[in-house]
């Protein structure tokens, strides 16, 4: 058996981008966001997608080894490449961003301030208009 790994099944992590003296900061920038990305999954309102496309622009400049986790990951892979590639976002991730951020917004009509929810639900409605006028991937499947 050789001592060098094949580069098929073992790719080398791609080189970190930023300076050595500034990497350490893009290393924090990276899983600070890699765990809001995560804390988004269970709590409405805090977005997933955008936390895990952050922490993969940031890992690519500060932790390869996240880096390429990310691109590997079943959930998150595919998300980050259409992105990279396109610009783009699936019809599925559109839908359920909506849905999250309708269900925030009427939890927040039951508990917010009138100001508080319609601040919020404006927010929210920008963002989803923004999300739906970002084309579709072209390998849809």
């Amino acid at each position: 058996m050789s001592a060098t790994a094949d580069p098929v099944t073992e790719p080398t992590a791609p080189r970190p981008t930023a300076p050595a003296h500034s990497r350490w900061l893009w290393w924090l920038a990276a899983w600070a966001a890699f765990v809001l990305g995560l804390i988004g999954v269970l709590l409405p309102g805090l977005p997933t997608v955008p936390f895990m496309l952050l922490a993969a622009f940031c890992a690519a400049r500060g932790s390869p080894r996240l880096r390429v986790w990310l691109e590997r990951h079943a959930q998150f892979g595919p998300i980050i490449g259409d992105w990279e590639r396109e610009g783009a976002v699936s019809r599925r991730a559109k839908r359920m961003a909506s849905l999250m951020m309708a269900l925030c917004s009427l939890v927040l009509a039951l508990v917010a301030t009138w100001i508080g929810w319609l601040l919020a639900t404006v927010c929210m409605a920008a963002v989803a208009i923004w999300l739906w006028r970002r084309p579709e991937p072209a390998s849809v499947g």
